[in-house]
């Protein structure tokens, strides 16, 4: 009998470019869990208000673009053109909401090697484990926050005078959530295994992260953008997702399905492309971290 048959695992650096361990990922669920569990605890662990700085950051950030782009600033809101009333309290959260998921998933995923070097240099586990725990613990907190953004979205509907209305495009927020966390994951990825050995990508991500938020239409309504420029503007990918979110929320919006299939095209494919530089760079990367 073969040596290596005596064993259930068997712990080699020699696999196929995709082979991704997804199978064996599987079966790892319940570290899953309890690495979602570790981050989000940790959080906000040693703090006085504890988990309520989910509900209090977006609200502080909120306040802060309302006055600035709101009433100072007087950008737009609108996305189309139209009477519609949305109240920019609102406009601003779900935008800030969105954007924050989308960033702390990647900035968090971004560092998966630096940050889980010490336990990955003591245990094996698949290390798909570690991103993808990062990106279902901030979930909760994007859960917390969301929450919070339909109590005050009910708010301003019970007290009308705005152009907000029900329609069925909120069936598409789970698949709108599902696609930051694939985009999301997947940037982070790329960056995780490029930060092995280039460690300046690593302090140029929230640099980066700051300037792409401002190419995405949180700050503003996509009317701002001039007419010119707008296809080019809805290949970012994050922008689909911002606009057709607030479709789902408002009743009312701009929503192109060619160019969030685009988005959903682009996202897949940073998705894989991340997948497999982790997945190659995994072997060595002990060697060079």
């Amino acid at each position: 009998m073969n040596q290596t048959q005596k064993y259930k695992t068997v712990i080699t650096s020699e696999h196929k470019l995709f082979d991704l361990h997804l199978k064996e990922t599987l079966q790892y669920r319940d570290l899953i869990f309890l690495f979602v569990k570790r981050d989000f605890t940790t959080k906000y662990k040693q703090t006085v208000l504890g988990p309520l700085w989910a509900l209090i950051q977006p609200l502080l950030t909120t306040v802060v673009f309302t006055i600035v782009f709101g009433n100072l600033a007087n950008l737009t809101t609108a996305d189309v053109e139209g009477d519609y009333v949305v109240p920019g309290f609102l406009f601003y959260m779900i935008g800030n909401v969105c954007w924050s998921y989308f960033s702390s998933t990647l900035n968090s995923t971004s560092s998966t090697f630096l940050s889980n070097r010490g336990i990955m240099g003591k245990v094996y586990y698949p290390r798909l484990v570690s991103p993808i725990a990062t990106a279902f613990s901030r979930l909760i907190t994007f859960g917390i926050q969301f929450a919070l953004f339909l109590a005050v979205w009910a708010f301003f509907l019970i007290r009308g005078g705005t152009s907000i209305r029900l329609s069925p495009m909120p069936l598409l927020l789970p698949l709108l959530l599902l696609q930051m966390m694939v985009l999301s994951v997947g940037c982070g990825t790329i960056i995780s295994a490029a930060t092995t050995k280039y460690r300046d990508l690593s302090m140029l991500v929230d640099f980066g992260l700051q300037l792409w938020q401002y190419a995405c239409p949180i700050a503003y309504g996509l009317q701002l953008v001039p007419a010119r420029w707008t296809g080019l503007y809805m290949l970012n990918p994050v922008t689909p997702i911002i606009t057709t979110f607030r479709y789902a929320v408002f009743g009312f919006g701009y929503f192109d399905l060619g160019y969030y299939l685009i988005s959903w095209g682009v996202s897949i494919a940073v998705f894989v492309t991340g997948l497999v530089l982790f997945s190659r760079i995994e072997r060595t990367f002990m060697d060079t971290i």
